[in-house]
């Protein structure tokens, strides 16, 4: 698999108006409002509108977007073409059902979980009970494995299910919404602040899979199309509306093997780009 597409964390250059949200005094007293789920509830509205049609033109030029990968569409509102698909020979799922796929486009961190941490970010830790709010679920998976997929804005913002199985009902756990770049990750325990939604799948090929999805500064809604049920290996399971977003997939290493390149990546204070249906693991 190819696993040498990196971002190096430590020359990743911040947006010029992030750096004034997070790192200025004033910065931050804007930002205690607008990371309210309300701002952002307000801001999606507008970017459901017909009003906002008018961003798609610009948007595709500033983040270098190939429309020629995307299927077809006449978008009626920026969300529209925020959540378009793509087209389905440019995003190929394995026919080999032992191999462990990435559920999204994003960049991937990869992390072994000791002691019952989670994510050691930028010299922020975090554990799988906060991030869950489910002590005996997370200890579940205190010696597995955490996958957090980073999307930015120009990536593919919907997402597949990896394997055939059960559902378990969704939880949701209402917060507030940070930017999941590194600036923020760097300040803030964003992945325990943030609105997010998890659920257990219960799948016949890499055993009890929990995936958490995480809300985002302005991205009012996580989409998903089940709360529970039967689940279809590579059928969407949701999508994310506008802005960057995470998906935290956690896993039990008695029944997934994570190729190693992720880790040795991450412990670089790298992130792996991966697309969504690249292989990144196999069935024990």
């Amino acid at each position: 698999m190819d696993t040498n597409k990196t971002i190096d964390l430590n020359n990743l250059k911040q947006d010029k108006s992030l750096t004034f949200l997070y790192k200025n005094i004033f910065g931050r007293i804007i930002l205690k409002v607008i990371t309210l789920p309300f701002v952002s509830a307000i801001v999606g509205k507008y970017m459901s509108s017909s009003l906002s049609k008018g961003r798609i033109e610009k948007f595709i030029t500033q983040n270098n977007i190939n429309m020629d990968e995307y299927e077809k569409a006449d978008y009626k509102s920026f969300n529209e073409f925020f959540t378009r698909k793509i087209k389905a020979e440019k995003r190929p799922f394995p026919t080999d059902r032992s191999l462990f796929f990435s559920p999204c486009d994003g960049k991937l961190s990869a992390y072994k979980i000791k002691d019952n941490t989670v994510l050691p970010v930028k010299g922020s830790y975090y554990t799988i009970n906060h991030l869950l709010c489910n002590s005996r679920l997370a200890k579940k998976y205190r010696e597995g494995y955490c996958l957090v997929f980073r999307l930015a804005v120009d990536d593919y913002h919907r997402y597949a299910f990896i394997d055939d199985g059960i559902q378990e009902k969704s939880v949701k756990i209402k917060g507030i919404l940070h930017t999941v770049q590194p600036i923020a990750l760097n300040m803030y325990p964003v992945f325990v602040q943030n609105s997010r939604e998890y659920a257990v799948m219960h799948t016949e090929n890499f055993g009890d899979v929990v995936q958490v999805e995480v809300g985002a500064l302005m991205v009012g809604k996580i989409k998903n199309h089940i709360s529970s049920g039967k689940i279809e290996r590579c059928k969407e399971k949701g999508m994310f509306l506008f802005g960057g977003s995470t998906i935290i997939l956690l896993c039990d290493k008695d029944a997934v093997e994570i190729d190693e390149t992720f880790f040795t990546n991450t412990n670089n204070n790298k992130e792996t780009i991966v697309k969504m249906g690249q292989v990144i693991g196999k069935k024990r």
